[in-house]
């Protein structure tokens, strides 16, 4: 079920769930998971895509092993604000997880987080660390999918709090 409203989330979880935040790539699909607090995301996995059979399994595995109530997905749109191919490709992949994918909850809440610019600052805040070439490459994707939840989760946040 698709949330439009970020406030609306927390309401949908059961207690104790966790929220699984996806930075999806046409080669890697970035994965992070909440706390059951909601209030911080930790990379997952970098998963190399294989087939649609293999990315859903370890989503659906995913979601089982970490008690996952939703999906952050996040959405690369132009600097126009409009979709972008990937951010089409990331919602017909979700759409079709939902379809084809054996998930146990059919209804699970998914939200959408733009999510441009968060490859770019992840990789600065790596360059700013002094971190190596090789160990950016392993870890850009799954870092980049924790900080797409951790501005969501920030969101829902300040959105719960009454701030603005």
């Amino acid at each position: 079920m698709l949330i439009r409203n970020l406030s609306e989330l927390p309401a949908r979880l059961k207690k104790g769930q966790t929220v699984i935040g996806i930075d999806y790539g046409s080669r890697i699909i970035g994965v992070a998971i909440s706390d059951p607090g909601l209030t911080v995301a930790s990379p997952v996995a970098a998963l190399i895509r294989r087939s649609f059979a293999e990315d859903a399994a370890f989503l659906v595995n995913l979601v089982a092993e970490r008690n996952a109530g939703a999906f952050i997905v996040g959405l690369p749109r132009g600097l126009d604000g409009k979709d972008s191919k990937m951010a089409q490709a990331a919602r017909a992949f979700i759409r079709t997880l939902f379809e084809r994918g054996g998930l146990p909850d059919p209804d699970m809440p998914v939200a959408f987080w733009d999510e441009r610019f968060s490859t770019a600052a992840v990789q600065r805040f790596m360059l700013e660390d002094d971190m190596s070439r090789q160990r950016r490459a392993a870890t850009i994707d799954k870092a980049a999918a924790a900080y797409i939840l951790q501005g969501a989760l920030d969101a829902m946040r300040r959105n719960n709090q009454g701030r603005p």
